[in-house]
């Protein structure tokens, strides 16, 4: 597995495991967790995404009763804050808001490393873009978890070119990454600018939701899932690596964000890497997506 390295502290699998919805899953043992782990690191994938929001403000604590200090050594975590939902701990929250204070995120930071039983996070993200942000605040805030070593890397998750812009410019610590959604069904970052402004920073992206959160497997989308399907039996693999590879031949070096419960789609997500995607392969599959070919 390719790793990509996003500033001289850290470096992370080319394919990243999400743990959105392990909360979700029948069962959220120690033992059933580790062997997802497991069956990641068994493909060289050693980066697992969290985000406090996740399964109510479960999802970190899950985790944490997995991890043991082996294991801890093996992977690089990742988790995001400034959602503010009325759940879990924010259950008397009025409505659901994002906090981008000096104050939240260090209480964020301490509730992560708390719950999942770390010492540092390997990279914070901010969740959302805040329209209420005070970039110097929330600036100042970062540099400092940086700072004191609870973190080893920080970034931002659905930022546009400009909120990015304007949050930088209060830093001294540089932004590591940016997680928007893309996939094909989710091209738009290909051609507005979100991409093209990542890579003349020099800035890997990761890709959220890379498989359109399943939506791309739907019978509205047989034209695409048939092209698919072909080029998978042709690289022995199966849809979903093939349309993660569409991902990973832009020079950008995206980081796609897989995430599943069953173990043995687990498995299987470090085939994607397997496929060899030409120009105009990814074009064909770029045109069905589109629903018309480039003009």
């Amino acid at each position: 597995m390719d790793r990509i390295t996003l500033n001289d502290a850290l470096s992370m699998s080319r394919l990243v495991y999400g743990m959105w919805r392990i909360g979700d899953d029948a069962d959220t043992s120690a033992e059933h967790v580790r062997n997802k782990i497991a069956a990641c690191l068994d493909q060289g994938i050693t980066t697992m995404d969290q985000a406090d929001i996740y399964g109510g403000y479960e999802a970190e604590e899950i985790l944490g009763n997995a991890l043991t200090p082996e294991l801890r050594n093996q992977i690089e975590i990742v988790t995001k804050c400034d959602i503010v939902a009325p759940v879990g701990r924010y259950a008397d929250a009025k409505v659901k808001y994002y906090d981008t204070s000096r104050a939240h995120i260090t209480a964020s930071v301490e509730h992560s490393l708390r719950l999942m039983q770390i010492d540092h996070i390997d990279l914070l993200l901010i969740h959302r873009p805040d329209p209420l942000m005070d970039h110097h605040e929330t600036g100042a805030a970062l540099d400092e978890v940086v700072a004191s070593g609870k973190v080893r890397a920080v970034g931002v998750s659905n930022f546009r070119p400009y909120d990015w812009d304007l949050l930088q410019s209060a830093m001294k610590t540089k932004l590591a990454t940016n997680q928007i959604e893309m996939s094909l069904l989710c091209h738009a970052p290909f051609i507005n600018g979100d991409l093209a402004h990542l890579q003349m920073h020099g800035i890997s992206p990761m890709a959220w939701s890379p498989l359109g959160g399943g939506a791309l497997f739907d019978a509205e989308n047989a034209g695409l899932r048939n092209k698919l399907k072909t080029i998978a039996e042709a690289c022995g693999v199966d849809d979903a690596a093939v349309a993660v590879a569409w991902l990973l031949a832009h020079p950008a070096n995206i980081l796609p964000v897989l995430g599943t419960n069953n173990l043995e789609r687990i498995k299987r997500i470090g085939d994607a890497p397997k496929v060899e995607m030409d120009r105009q392969t990814w074009f064909e599959l770029y045109t069905e997506a589109l629903g018309h070919e480039v003009a």
